[in-house]
């Protein structure tokens, strides 16, 4: 599965350093009428690329933090003897199970969960 990875890997690679040999033309980038700063094509897409990874993986960072921090406050529950649970659960929305389930249930069958 390795192999396959790498491979995949240096095809995209490869399909990417083509794109960017053929867009190498000069823009110009124009802020807000107040500054503009000339690059090459290929500068601009991989800054913009090299944005989005940062806010994604900032996005994640943060989500993984609060994660951690919830597993954190849950084992503290735990050693300290809590069950976890805290009165804003929502435990008496949930529908009771029907009364009648009992009653029509065969012995002679085996339910096997289907």
């Amino acid at each position: 599965m390795a192999f396959v990875r790498w491979i995949v890997v240096a095809v995209v690679f490869v399909a990417l350093l083509y794109l960017s040999l053929q867009n190498s033309e000069r823009t110009t980038l124009r802020f807000f009428h107040v500054a503009q700063w000339d690059a090459p094509l290929v500068v601009v897409v991989f800054i913009a690329f090299a944005c989005g990874v940062a806010a994604g993986l900032l996005a994640g960072a943060i989500r993984s933090a609060r994660l951690k921090r919830q597993l954190n406050r849950l084992r503290r529950e735990q050693r300290a003897g809590g069950n976890g649970r805290t009165h804003g659960d929502a435990d008496h929305l949930l529908p009771a199970p029907p009364a009648s389930a009992a009653r029509h249930a065969r012995p002679d069958r085996i339910i096997d969960g289907l």
